[in-house]
This record gives structure tokens, sequence and C-alpha cells, in this order.
């Protein structure tokens, strides 16, 4: 007994001496729990909206006051004509549009009824339905405080327009997050325990030995696992638009070109674990804990970005896979080109060249 009781103390004592073991102990529930806690939200806020006023009367005034009051909308213009709503759709400038008909107002005076036209982008199903369900609520009190002094009340019906998945299919938002998930777990998750792995094996002095420079062991692992995930891509683009219906409006060169790039900027990213790692159970950890929660939360796979605390907004920019679901869903759904989403595109080469060289100078140092 005193053995056993010498053994567990033992245990209890490497534990504790073992910072990494103490921080995967306690500071990743911490990190998870707060994660969820922020990131995690039902409700949608800080939704972008137009506001298309061709009558601009008293009353469109007293509606559209009344949606901006509200905690859940944010203009982001007003106009007095349609033109340039569906460029706005397609840039990702707005989730919704309101348009109110010339004669609004006299045709809710006279007949005391009148229609409203709500376009809402449906390219995230469950947020188009929250969307669609607020501006219904905010016009439906409307409705109740106008009926207070008028025989019959009046009533203000909604026109509703889905832009881009009119069925409000899920599949049109889950499976272009799993390419981004797939490829960044799995790219990062193979590099991450190449170099780790020669250290373990004792072949690393055979590199130190070669002629070859550290960019050159760098591209040499991460290149095989190149065409493989890019292998991978066509197989996965395969089966979302055969075997669960998703479209692609946009350009397959350019969608094959974006995926290329983000496996380049994953297996970078992979590779640079690998240099900083000194095991392959390291490397693996920080890869699958490192990577799966932020692509999971924090790039808007599931949860909108836009409804998160400012500080997690400010982080999902670091994220990788933020970017490129922007890219992805805007050819597969929307069947934008490159000049819609340049930006995420130099964002996402910015990336890879800074993991590129912070790969090459780590590994510098460890051969120094």
């Amino acid at each position: 007994m005193d053995a056993f009781r010498g053994f567990v103390i033992k245990e209890f004592f490497h534990i504790f001496r073992d910072r990494r073991t103490l921080l995967i102990l306690f500071g990743m529930p911490a990190i998870q729990m707060m994660l969820f806690g922020f990131a995690i939200r039902n409700e949608v806020n800080n939704v972008r909206i137009l506001l298309v006023d061709q009558a601009n009367d008293y009353v469109t005034q007293a509606v559209k006051n009344k949606l901006l009051a509200s905690p859940y909308f944010e203009a982001v213009g007003h106009r007095t004509g349609a033109a340039g709503v569906e460029q706005a759709f397609r840039e990702g400038a707005i989730k919704e549009a309101v348009l109110f008909a010339p004669d609004f107002a006299e045709r809710l005076s006279r007949d005391g009824v009148a229609q409203v036209q709500v376009i809402t982008d449906a390219t995230d199903p469950n947020t188009a339905n929250t969307i669609l369900a607020y501006t219904s609520s905010i016009l439906k009190d409307y409705q109740q405080q106008q009926a207070t002094g008028r025989a019959g009340g009046v009533r203000i019906v909604p026109e509703v327009r889905l832009r881009f998945n009119p069925e409000l299919k899920s599949v049109y938002l889950f499976v272009p997050g799993l390419i981004a998930l797939i490829l960044m777990l799995v790219c990062a998750l193979m590099t991450s325990i190449t170099i780790t792995r020669e250290k373990e094996m004792g072949t690393m002095e055979v590199l130190l030995v070669s002629p070859l420079r550290p960019l050159q062991i760098i591209i040499g692992k991460v290149l095989p696992y190149m065409v493989l995930s890019f292998v991978n891509v066509t197989t996965i683009l395969v089966l979302a638009r055969f075997v669960f219906g998703v479209p692609l409006r946009g350009s397959l060169a350019l969608l094959l070109g974006e995926c290329l790039l983000f496996i380049l900027c994953a297996l970078s990213l992979g590779n640079l674990i690998s240099t900083r790692a000194q095991t392959q159970q390291t490397a693996m950890m920080i890869s699958l804990a490192g990577l799966l929660l932020p692509t999971v939360i924090l790039s808007g796979f599931i949860f909108p970005i836009a409804s998160m605390p400012p500080v997690l907004q400010g982080v999902s920019h670091i994220v990788p896979a933020k970017w490129f679901l922007i890219i992805v869903r805007g050819i597969m759904i929307k069947g934008v080109g490159l000049a819609y989403f340049w930006q995420e595109t130099l964002v996402l080469v910015g990336m890879t060249l800074f993991f590129i060289a912070a790969s090459v100078r780590n590994f510098k140092v460890r051969l120094e």
C-alpha cells in the first residue's frame, strides 16, 4: 500500500512539473469555455441592411426609424432606387434589403394594406430565418401601434425574396464550411509531424549534413502533401456537387486555384508547428486543439461572426479558414469572380508567405 501511495504521489509530482501538461489540463478547458460561451449565439446582431425608399413619406420614415431603433439592424445605406442592390448582395456588403414602393403611404391610407419587399441573403439559412423573423416582428409591432387610431387597422405585408438559396437548404451552409475544415485539419495535421518525426527517429542528422537548404527541405516536405490534398479537394467537390447537390455557380478553375492557395496556407501552418514542436505528440495536440476550435467557431462556419463580441471578431481575422469561407461560398453559392474577393485572396497569400518565412527562420535556428 505504501508503494502504491508513493507511486501516485510521484505521478502527481510529474504532472505538476510539466508546464505543457498543466496548460492542457487547466488552460485549454478555460479557453474552450470562453470561446463557446462568447462565440456561440443563436441570436443575430448588427445585421447590415440596405433601405430603398422610393416613397420617402412619413410612413416609410416611421417604419425605417423603427427598424433601425432595434439592436438587430445596422443601416449601411439609404437609396431611392433599386439599382445596385444585387451587387451589394454579391459583394457581401448587406444581409437584407427592404424596398418601399413609391405610393406606399397612399396605398396604406386608401386600402389599409401595403406591401414591402424584403430581400434576404439566404447563403446561411439559419441566419436568414432569424433576420426575417426580426423584420416581420418589427413590422407587426408597427401595425399594432397604428391600429389604435384606425378602424380595422393597417396591414404591412412583407413580400419575401431569398437570394442564392431560395429553398433554405442547410447543405449550402455546411458543405463549403466542411471543405475549409477538412483541408485545414488534414493538411496542418499531416505536415505538423513531418520534421518532428525526423527528430524522434534520429534522422535529422541526415538532413543537417545534406546539401539541401532549409527552404528546400520545407518545400520538399510540403509538396507531396500538396498533391495529395489537391486530390482530396477534387473528391470533396465531386461529392458536394453530385451527392449533396450544392451548386457551382462560379468558375471551377478559380475555385480550384483558391483551394490550392488555401492548401498551401494550411500546409505552411502545419510546417511551422512542426519546426516549433519537439515531439509528434505535441505537434498533433497543437494542430488539433489550436486549429479545430478556431476553424469551427471563429471562421463563420456555423455561427455568424457579426454576433460575436468585438474581441472575438478581431481574433477571427487571424483564422485562415474565415477568409477561405468567404471565397468558396462566393464562388459556389453566389457565382462571383475574383473582383469581389481579391482582398480575401491577398490576405491568404500574405498568411502563406508569413508561415513559410517563419518556418524557414525557425528551421535555421535549429540548424545552428
